[in-house]
């Protein structure tokens, strides 16, 4: 038994005695590992096509104006330092407010009344003021107008827009990235709201209308898009109920079926029956024709009692001639 137990060991011994064992060893172990790097340098290079295809197309938008992704989620501010020590001249024309409201929202000029589209803010001490960014964007519009006061508008997500009017001293440019309370401008005056004194006209835009900015300070920005989105149900369900009319508009044809009057005045009209009535009123044609036949009749009766007058003197004559004879 112990002679068997050893056969195995000592042929692994006589094996590693050989010249060749160890440098055949060597060259399987050294094959192994080349194999292994190779297999992690194709993995490794598998990693670096994607990662250079992923950048590829993340370049693709490369040079076009980015916009805040952020912006939806600030609060929406007033467009100055301190609005506590800020007072509103002229109140946004909302459609919905009485109608004093809507006259002190009303702007005059070249004797033309004007909806103001925005909110006029000054100083309580009429001083001039630095105008700050409301929400993060990018400057889209900067236009020197003397009428408005000069102008900067900024743009944002999801068709929002912030516009600055009656300012001066512009300290940004078209394209330029702006943050939220970073002085764009300086209040000044504006020829359209000259009783307005020092101030900066604000506005809120939504696909180009015009929103209350009062409606969505100290809100995010997304409270927008809700509530346009709300207010565009809205007008659906109204323009809806507005044509639903679709009924009374069959009520009116109920009411209004001339077919049935129409008939009746077509029996009313119905000329041959008013005319058969005036041929029953002017039927002289049936005197006539009495007449006519009692005229007949009368030349009848008449001439039949020539006709025998004539006869008898007839008879007379022959008689006479008969004696003459």
């Amino acid at each position: 038994m112990r002679e068997e137990e050893k056969k195995p060991t000592s042929t692994i011994r006589r094996i590693l005695k050989q010249r060749w064992a160890l440098s055949a060893i060597y060259i399987a172990s050294a094959a192994i590992i080349l194999a292994a790097a190779f297999l992690l340098q194709n993995s490794f290079n598998d990693s670096a096509k994607d990662g250079k295809e992923e950048s590829a197309e993340t370049g693709k938008n490369y040079g076009q104006p980015s916009v805040e992704v952020n912006s939806n989620l600030e609060t929406i501010k007033m467009p100055v330092a301190d609005a506590d020590k800020t007072v509103i001249k002229k109140q946004f024309y909302d459609v919905n407010a009485d109608e004093k409201a809507q006259e002190e929202a009303l702007v005059f000029y070249n004797n033309r009344y004007e909806q103001n589209k925005g909110i006029d803010i000054a100083m309580k001490d009429g001083k001039s003021f630095d105008v700050k960014a409301s929400l993060s964007g990018n400057v889209s519009k900067v236009q020197d107008d003397a009428l408005l006061g000069n102008l900067v508008e900024v743009q944002h997500e999801d068709g929002v827009v912030t516009r600055y009017q009656s300012v001066k001293d512009i300290k940004v440019a078209v394209g330029d990235k702006v943050k939220q309370g970073q002085a764009i401008a300086t209040a000044g005056k504006s020829q359209i709201n000259e009783e307005a004194g020092v101030h900066v006209h604000f506005e809120i835009r939504k696909d180009n209308i015009a929103l209350n900015p009062l409606d969505f300070v100290d809100k995010q920005a997304s409270a927008i898009q809700s509530a346009t989105e709300a207010e565009g149900s809205e007008l659906d369900d109204s323009a809806k109920k507005e044509e639903t009319p679709a009924v009374d508009e069959n009520e009116t044809d109920k009411e209004e079926a001339p077919a049935v009057e129409g008939s009746k005045t077509d029996k009313k009209e119905s000329p041959a029956i008013e005319e058969s009535e005036t041929g029953t009123d002017e039927s002289p044609a049936v005197d006539e024709t009495d007449e006519s036949t009692d005229l007949e009749s009368g030349t009848d009766e008449e001439g039949s009692v020539p006709g025998e007058d004539t006869t008898e003197e007839s008879d007379s004559l022959k008689d006479s001639l008969k004696q003459s004879n």
